[in-house]
């Protein structure tokens, strides 16, 4: 029987395919089990359907993952579409479209493939446990478990792309392993995204790319910290600056989404973060500052209490950046980090550069928009007043 995925996993390491092996190794092996499918970093891409190189891996390859890393065998595999005789007996891991599942905030929004645990309640309906947690521009996804009726599982589950019939296996040893491929791969690999011509479809699929790579990363980190010694600072540093680009490169898609120009940062970023991992994770020696953040990757010059913007632009800022996040103003204006609101996430800076330029009349720089300069007050404070370039446009502000 299965039950809510419990919460002592550490779901927001994984992707979505991976994230319900994860539950099923923590529920036939114990607590911890899951961090095992970090236990290997890899950066080795391959073709993807779109001509970009991609690092995502296969569901064929989170199954051989899951064998030799989590102890899970796969028993019987089909492709077949959903029908009554779908082996739903508790250990059925599924891989659907999830533009069709209602659980999910992709529903009816976004196609891609999507995993799930499903098996027959006893009562005629289907029991969907689901450990996927993220925050999309369509609201949250968290772990759950959800009844459908056999009708509802049926229609959004008709051609599942696969379904594999799981059982325990035994468990090999817990090594840590790294797979990176050299610098010359890192360079093809950025330099692919660099010169697609379409640069909203690359921007689209590199935000996705930058996703898979930080959660990896995060998954190994804490593989090395559950199985060996704890991260050093280095590690963390590092860690941040994988987050701190994932948020930039979904900006910088929007962006272009939008038709502004594109941010240069996030594909010198990537390909710093790319290089710094061998440093980083293993055996070569760490760099000298060990966080792998592109130089130059800080507040704009006038950012912080120190530069006092006027308080008009400052209300303004803190009041658009409240709306957004559904917090207060005055923990702002007192100095509180947007980063530090619960429901902030790069969807929402996204937001609230979005509303500033459409309520001051005026656009972002490009090279100003990394995730330094978008978490603080006074540093947006600082950027408006730079690129309105005069005290008269703000005039209005001082007025209200």
């Amino acid at each position: 029987m299965m039950r809510t995925p419990p919460p002592t996993i550490s779901y927001e390491l994984f992707d979505c395919l991976q994230v319900n092996l994860a539950v099923l190794a923590d529920e036939w092996h114990g607590t911890g089990t899951h961090l095992r499918l970090g236990a290997t970093l890899r950066f080795a891409p391959g073709a993807g359907d779109d001509g970009l190189p991609t690092v995502a891996r296969t569901v064929e390859q989170h199954l051989a993952d899951a064998r030799s890393a989590l102890g899970i065998a796969v028993r019987a595999l089909h492709r077949a579409p959903a029908t009554p005789g779908i082996p739903l007996d508790g250990g059925s891991y599924v891989v659907s479209d999830a533009y069709h599942l209602p659980w999910v905030p992709y529903f009816r929004q976004r196609h891609m493939a999507h995993s799930f645990l499903a098996e027959a309640d006893g009562a005629g309906g289907v029991r969907v446990v689901d450990g996927y947690h993220n925050e999309t521009r369509w609201g949250s996804a968290r772990p759950g478990l959800w009844t459908l009726p056999a009708e509802e599982f049926g229609a959004a589950v008709s051609g599942p792309d696969l379904v594999a019939e799981l059982a325990p296996a035994p468990l090999g040893a817990a090594t840590a392993a790294v797979s990176l491929a050299g610098p010359d791969a890192v360079d093809a690999y950025v330099d692919a995204y660099a010169r697609h011509p379409d640069r909203s479809a690359a921007l689209d699929r590199l935000t996705l790319e930058t996703w898979f790579l930080a959660r990896s990363r995060k998954l190994h980190a804490a593989f090395r910290a559950e199985f060996g010694p704890p991260p050093d600072s280095s590690v963390e540093a590092h860690l941040r600056a994988w987050d701190s680009l994932t948020e930039q490169t979904y900006l910088a898609a929007r962006r272009v989404e939008r038709g502004r120009a594109e941010p240069p940062a996030p594909l010198l970023r990537l390909r710093e973060q790319l290089h710094a991992d061998s440093a980083v994770f293993g055996d070569v020696p760490a760099a000298a500052d060990g966080t792998g953040l592109a130089a130059g990757a800080n507040a704009g010059p006038d950012a912080g209490p120190d530069a006092g913007p006027d308080a008009g632009l400052r209300g303004t800022v803190a009041g658009v950046a409240a709306a957004v996040l559904g917090t207060g103003v005055e923990p702002l204006l007192a100095g509180r980090l947007l980063s530090e609101v619960p429901r902030f996430s790069s969807f929402r800076i996204v937001e609230i550069v979005e509303r500033l330029e459409e309520e001051l009349h005026f656009e972002f720089d490009a090279e100003d928009l990394v995730p330094e300069n978008l978490h603080d007050i006074d540093a947006i404070c600082a950027i408006v007043r730079r690129s309105l370039n005069a005290e008269p446009a703000l005039a209005h502000l001082e007025e209200a």
